[in-house]
């Protein structure tokens, strides 16, 4: 199955997500990340989805344009912005929506923030994994 994460700058919320579906049920789905305003993905994304031995490393924002000609079984906005602004034009596929905060946008200490990034990360994991076990009616086989 096909599967777009849209996020609102795609260097947080969409990039943790994509990283975590890739890792825990990365043989169930092709997964693919992008927005209208790609931004260069965020150091405390990379650095909480290392914490439990993700590699964020070499991932870039795509541009929504990179995407537009493929089709998608689901497309799985996390943030209200990008719900509103999906765009309609990737066929057929099923939209979800989950409502993450952006870690991002926080501005705090670097200890909050890594905090939040954390707690955004664990709600994404969890969301995911949900996701998973619906579509393909069976757990996908995830580590802990």
């Amino acid at each position: 199955k096909r599967v777009l994460i849209l996020g609102t700058g795609n260097s947080a919320t969409s990039q943790m997500a994509a990283g975590l579906l890739r890792h825990d049920a990365g043989e169930y789905f092709e997964v693919e990340s992008a927005d209208t305003r790609p931004e260069t993905v965020h150091p405390e994304s990379i650095a909480v989805l290392r914490e439990i031995g993700i590699d964020l490393r070499g991932h870039r924002s795509k541009h929504i344009d990179e995407v537009s000609g493929l089709q998608f079984d689901f497309i799985i906005t996390v943030d209200n912005n990008a719900r509103e602004s999906c765009p309609m034009f990737f066929g057929h596929g099923q939209k979800l929506h989950g409502d993450f905060e952006d870690p991002a946008a926080f501005g705090a200490s670097e200890e909050q923030r890594l905090d939040l990034f954390r707690r955004v990360r664990d709600d994404l994991r969890s969301y995911l994994r949900e996701f998973a076990l619906i579509v393909n009616s069976a757990e996908p086989g995830i580590d802990e």
